[in-house]
């Protein structure tokens, strides 16, 4: 479904001019998605650096779609219902900046416009993710993305000398895993990944061998979830198997789906046993002693208890985006060692930084993805709209348990790609059936066509 906001008068027997092939939309398709690929290598984006790349390629991306606009000849926006919301939010963080509601105005914009940054991804992946094959084509980068991050991670933990890439010392200390100085972030990134190869393998969207190469990739994704170390990342992964359990349980019985669901059970137990054994129960043992480098649970409590006492001094429009680690040491309760830069509580630290309306707006948000996304699964198993739904979800239902423990909504990849799957969810059905059709000529072969 379109929203056209401008649309020239022609006759019907005109072609229209965004039907035309454009090497602009290449451009616009591989630029979006690269950008997200490319925050989870960059650390996950939280440098200076990495965060300007991230912001000055989405800009820059959406200066080529507004190119792309003028050089048709129409503006046609495609709408998403989660713009509502996100635009409410951003006149909430407006309201903060003009009306002197922040504690700290530079903190406010910086984060301003990380999250103008997810807003133009999230626009430019509703205006440019329009076909079938598109989503068959992005379904392959996500398993061959996901499967060389996670084996790039066993090969690190392999030989961990506690530097990224082997190479660089993190300047505040962490527990490295994969590309992250945090363990929990990249448990967080493979909960939003895995899904994706999953789905792909249970359903149409991968066929014959490939289904089994998919299987085999999230296997591989969800256990490096387990040997990360990081139990918020473990408690996501078992929430979203129970959820896909249970929507299983409702599906009629095919052999072809128990039988993929199957070889990835198998796999990922027996790559757990042969990887991990008595490693994995080590690792899981010594979560406490190695809590050194980071929280303890007790201590998040006492951040959380905090948190709560400055939403009730603030709790209209809070105290400003972005301001929690400057803020916080004031009404920090307890003595510690660690810096405590976020909350370690996603929804704790947005009723600090955006008060109650914030608050609901992200209630608003999150109601508004289910709702969307569960109104597709009807036949998820074989409709690409249901398929693309039912994976977006699964990977928003990680970072969401995740979230209550951990702070990957801080993290800028990390929330970028949720955000974006977000986005995916919410879409109006356009995917058509996968299906084949020959023409008649010899000479001609079989073509793909997609919706």
């Amino acid at each position: 479904m379109r929203a056209p906001v401008l649309v020239a008068r022609r006759s019907e027997a005109v072609q229209d001019p965004q039907a035309i092939p454009s090497p602009l939309d290449a451009v616009l398709f591989y630029g979006v998605w690269g950008l997200l690929l490319f925050g989870p290598l960059a650390f996950g984006a939280v440098e200076p650096w990495s965060i300007f790349i991230l912001e000055a390629g989405a800009a820059s991306l959406f200066v080529v779609w507004a190119i792309r606009q003028a050089t048709s000849g129409e503006l046609r926006v495609f709408w998403n219902p989660l713009f509502a919301p996100m635009l409410v939010f951003g006149g909430l963080v407006a309201a903060q900046l003009w009306f002197h509601r922040t504690s700290y105005r530079y903190d406010t914009v910086s984060s301003g416009l990380l999250y103008c940054a997810y807003g133009l991804l999230c626009f430019l992946v509703v205006q440019t993710l329009r076909k079938t094959s598109q989503v068959r084509m992005l379904a392959r980068i996500f398993c061959v993305y996901g499967f060389s991050v996670a084996m790039f991670a066993l090969l690190e933990g392999v030989d961990p000398n506690g530097k990224l890439y082997w190479i660089r010392t993190p300047r505040l200390g962490g527990w490295v895993y994969g590309p992250y100085v945090n363990h929990n972030h990249y448990a967080g990134l493979m909960e939003m990944i895995m899904p994706i190869p999953l789905v792909a393998a249970l359903t149409s969207v991968a066929q014959g061998p490939r289904k089994t190469m998919a299987a085999v990739a999230a296997a591989v994704m969800a256990v490096t979830i387990f040997l990360s170390g990081s139990r918020g990342g473990i408690l996501a992964f078992a929430v979203q198997m129970a959820i896909l359990a249970a929507i299983l349980i409702r599906r009629r019985k095919s052999r072809t789906m128990a039988l993929t669901l199957g070889i990835f059970l198998i796999l990922l137990m027996g790559m757990l046993a042969w990887l991990g054994g008595g490693k994995l129960n080590e690792r899981l043992a010594s979560i406490r002693t190695e809590s050194r480098t980071e929280l303890s649970g007790g201590t998040r409590i006492d951040i959380n208890r905090d948190s709560l006492y400055m939403f009730k001094l603030k709790p209209l429009l809070g105290w400003g985006l972005g301001v929690f680690p400057t803020v916080y040491p004031q009404y920090r309760s307890f003595y510690t060692n660690f810096f405590v830069n976020e909350a370690h509580d996603d929804y704790a630290q947005l009723l600090v930084e955006m008060g109650a309306l914030g608050f609901a707006t992200m209630l608003c948000f999150v109601a508004i993805v289910f709702y969307r996304a569960i109104s597709k699964l009807k036949e998820w198993w074989h409709e690409p709209n249901g398929a693309v739904a039912l994976a977006a979800m699964l990977g928003i239902i990680g970072i969401l348990v995740h979230s209550f423990v951990d702070f990957n909504l801080e993290i800028p990849a990390n929330a970028a790609l949720f955000y974006v799957l977000c986005t995916v969810a919410a879409m109006h059905p356009r995917f058509g059936p996968f299906r084949r059709t020959r023409i008649r000529h010899p000479s001609d072969m079989p073509t793909e066509l997609s919706a």
